[in-house]
């Protein structure tokens, strides 16, 4: 597998480490969670023919390091950041997107507030909780999940999310069948997840978006969700709910909430049919 080219770029607050592969149109890949770059090691080669592939760790998170104290996080800084990356790789052309999780709902903001720069933007699953029906029992769960991580650290943080969201076994079984370079970036997402937390779950989770920016976008956006995830009401819920209020329809990707990195080959075919 070819290396990526590496690189960093200053930002207000923070040095952002980036990562590019292969040749062609620009094609940015947003990290959600507690991951980084490394989240697409194993999608963006089978992109990378096609696409020059994209992505980075968000401010806070692995080697992209803040200037000061870890604070609660923005998605307006956050699709700030994406925005400025935008403009040092790809200044003069439209961008494909794909955000993952709390990556989508950076990519939904990005689009909002600039979609004279963007192509396609694919959000997938993003946990917009103020979008479902009733978002307070999801909304106070998320907060327990905080305040427990604060108190007894991740191990027991992510043993109740998981709990709660219906994780469990099959998805511990599936994670010991990642690719190498999945698991090289475990360590990183482990010393992240206290960042991601503390200070990223909540304010992003909780964030409401602009629906009205995304109406006037609405022709370059692709709601997206795993076809694994039906049925999980916050995961599947918030995405079905935009695409509703946005008169589009879902389109639905192999595998669930994670499934570009369970499923990479199949993931992005689909993901190539979406975008071309």
């Amino acid at each position: 597998m070819t290396e990526p080219t590496t690189g960093t770029l200053r930002v207000p607050g923070a040095v952002l480490h980036h990562e590019r592969r292969g040749s062609g149109p620009p094609l940015l890949l947003i990290p959600g969670g507690a991951a980084d770059a490394g989240l697409y090691a194993g999608l963006a080669p089978h992109l990378a023919t096609r696409y020059t592939v994209v992505s980075y760790d968000p401010r806070g998170m692995s080697r992209s390091r803040l200037d000061g104290p870890l604070t609660d996080q923005s998605v307006e800084e956050w699709s700030d950041d994406a925005f400025r990356l935008l403009d040092l790789l790809a200044p003069d052309e439209e961008v494909r997107v794909l955000g993952c999780s709390s990556g989508a709902i950076t990519a939904l903001a990005l689009l909002a507030r600039h979609p004279e720069r963007l192509r396609t933007v694919v959000a997938h699953e993003p946990p917009l909780l103020e979008l479902l029906p009733d978002p307070e029992p999801y909304k106070a769960l998320f907060a327990e999940v905080r305040q427990l991580c604060r108190t007894d650290g991740p191990g027991p943080a992510m043993a109740r999310f998981a709990e709660a969201l219906g994780g469990g076994g099959a998805e511990a079984e599936r994670a010991t069948e990642l690719a190498p370079e999945i698991r090289e970036m475990a360590p990183r997402m482990h010393a992240n997840l206290p960042v991601f937390l503390e200070r990223v779950l909540c304010p992003f989770a909780f964030s409401v978006p602009d629906l009205a920016g995304l109406r006037r976008a609405g022709d370059r956006l692709v709601p997206a969700a795993g076809r694994d995830s039906r049925g999980q009401l916050p995961l599947y819920g918030p995405v079905a709910r935009l695409a509703e209020l946005l008169g589009t329809e879902v389109a639905e990707f192999p595998g669930g909430h994670v499934g570009a990195t369970e499923r990479p080959r199949e993931f992005a075919e689909r993901l190539l049919a979406v975008l071309d």
